[in-house]
């Protein structure tokens, strides 16, 4: 007779009392899981860390003291860990979070569907250790209505800078992030991605061909047909990484 699988013991760190409670609520709501305890702050999440031992934290962001980010990065340092779900009410934080390797990340008001779905993955097998991660990020967290949802690094075909967000061009769809294009740029695999322009990156296996645009500056043409404006800064890479993939059959003229 198999051996019923030991529930995952949460502790839950918020300084909203009245946010922890729902997620209390929640938690009570679904099998496999025991909360124990709750913690208002990083300082007293790492207290109780030490004595009580749980499996995951679902942790708040934005807190007094030491926010959830920061005791996420003292956990990382820490063998065995628990596993941490972000739980917040900004999206903007998942940039901060991207360094930390956590299992989810969660908008408030969560919903119990949602919540159940990001505890489930803790019993996924295969799951990778945060040790084996890679240098660069196979994945983006971004905003979908009301939760935030996983982007595969490798499904973007492009990137275009929108003031303080960039778009995400994934397919027909987009996707907006809250970043800069420089911290955008370090976290994709330079191998995998190129930025052409101040304001565009783009998957290099999505580059059709470069061509010149009606103006007569250098362009790249993509394979559903969108062209890109190749600036200047950036035209010495592009020539380098096209010649070498046997991809340029034109010099570039200016580019803004």
């Amino acid at each position: 007779m198999a051996m019923a699988e030991a529930p995952i013991r949460i502790l839950i760190v918020d300084d909203e009392p009245l946010a922890a409670e729902r997620l209390m609520m929640l938690c009570a709501g679904l099998e496999g899981i025991c909360v124990i305890g709750h913690a208002s702050d990083g300082d007293a999440a790492l207290a109780m860390i030490e004595q009580g031992g749980p499996d995951l934290l679902l942790l708040d962001i934005a807190m007094p003291r030491m926010d959830g980010v920061s005791l996420a990065r003292i956990l990382e340092r820490r063998m065995p860990r628990p596993a941490v779900i972000f739980v917040t009410a900004y999206d903007h934080y998942a940039v901060d979070a991207f360094d930390v390797a956590a299992v989810d990340y969660l908008l408030k008001p969560v919903a119990a569907e949602r919540l159940e779905r990001a505890i489930a993955r803790l019993r996924e097998p295969r799951r990778i250790p945060p040790s084996a991660l890679p240098a660069h990020t196979d994945q983006l967290w971004v905003p979908y209505r009301s939760e935030m949802i996983r982007i595969p690094a490798d499904g973007i075909d492009r990137v275009q800078a929108e003031r303080d967000y960039m778009r995400l061009h994934v397919g027909p769809r987009s996707y907006l992030i809250h970043m800069t294009i420089a911290e955008l740029e370090q976290r994709l695999d330079p191998h995998k991605f190129l930025r052409v322009h101040r304001s565009a990156i783009v998957r290099i296996d999505r580059i059709a061909k470069i061509a010149r645009d009606a103006t007569g500056a250098g362009c790249l043409e993509l394979v559903d047909g969108h062209r890109l404006r190749i600036g200047r800064t950036y035209r010495a890479r592009v020539k380098s990484l096209l010649k070498r993939g046997g991809l340029l059959s034109l010099q570039l003229g200016d580019a803004a």
